[in-house]
């Protein structure tokens, strides 16, 4: 088998090429290649086969074109311009996001070969005044640039799946925490950064109230569900392909509340409690009251607690 990762080089490409490294298998057959691919060359993995790393513009139809070929059996497109940068940039997120997503169900298409593509999507593809709580069924009405960008691959991928181009599944990505490195252009990036730089001795700001609430998942279980959700078989997805993928709701203070039983008071001292009026559009238009039951139905998992999000940060995670 050989497994394509698009956005190889980002913390859930790294993570999902690891664990596929650990696995050796995917979808009941032995992996003999796995290719990680991004706009630059990704950080390779070690593993009990074959490794390799290619540059790859996915708003580039010759660049996909070189990297994936008809031997490949399973794609993730993971790849995107995130919610804050496609909000300040229309032009990058429709090149990147929406056009990137076309391009590579394209080649899927003049390649012939309906390979799995796992697409990840956004719950950011919910919105405004659609009554909650959110399901698979509830109407997209993004109220972004990039939730409407990744809604529009929803509908590509669905209907690509349908003429049996692709065997295509995508999953509506909670907001991941904690996740390592450094903060990125999410308008979410803050979630992460409240934990991970006081984890680590530094401050963080914190731009909202103690008592607003979001979607999470952990590093950990989000790669569980990628693999899980590439192994789940076609027939059981039925004609909506994309669904969301199981997370917890908290409010900030829960989340604070559960790192503090973790590591202890101090830590929480860190936090700064600042307004940051360019995100205040971005996150009045986020709903979360968010219900994932069929992927849960199929195997997909949310993290127990958020202490657990923390436990898995300080396992897997924090700078040494």
């Amino acid at each position: 088998m050989k497994v394509l990762i698009i956005g190889g080089g980002g913390l859930v490409g790294q993570k999902l090429a690891r664990k596929l490294a650990e696995r050796g298998t995917l979808r009941g057959e032995t992996i003999d290649t796995m290719v990680l691919a991004d706009i630059v060359d990704p950080q390779p993995v070690e593993a009990g086969f074959t490794v390799e790393t290619a540059a790859c513009d996915i708003a580039d139809p010759a660049s996909l074109a070189a990297t994936i070929d008809d031997k490949t059996d399973v794609i993730y497109l993971l790849a995107a311009i995130v919610s804050a940068q496609a909000e300040e940039d229309l032009d990058i997120g429709l090149k990147v996001n929406m056009m990137g997503t076309l391009n590579v169900l394209q080649r899927c298409r003049e390649l012939g070969t309906k390979p799995v593509l796992v697409f990840t999507s956004s719950v950011a593809v919910n919105g405004g005044e659609v009554e909650q709580p959110y399901n698979d069924q509830t109407l997209l009405n993004p109220q972004t640039s990039y939730g409407a960008q990744k809604a529009i691959g929803e509908l590509l991928v669905n209907d690509f799946s349908r003429r049996g181009l692709v065997d295509g599944r995508g999953f509506r990505l909670p907001t991941i925490s904690v996740r390592p490195g450094k903060p990125n252009r999410a308008a979410s990036g803050f979630m992460s950064s409240i934990f991970r730089e006081p984890l680590q001795g530094e401050t963080a700001n914190c731009p909202v109230d103690e008592d607003f609430n979001h979607y999470y998942l952990s590093p950990r279980k989000c790669v569980e569900n990628l693999i899980k959700g590439a192994e789940i078989p076609e027939e059981k997805l039925g004609k909506n392909r994309c669904m969301m993928m199981p997370g917890r709701v908290w409010t900030i203070r829960q989340m604070i509340d559960a790192m503090t039983a973790v590591v202890g008071p101090e830590t929480a001292e860190r936090i700064t409690w600042n307004k940051q009026p360019e995100l205040d559009a971005i996150l009045a238009g986020w709903r979360m009251d968010i219900r994932a039951d069929k992927a849960e139905a199929l195997g997909l998992e949310a993290d127990a607690s958020f202490e657990d999000n923390i436990r898995y940060f300080l396992e897997d995670d924090i700078a040494k």
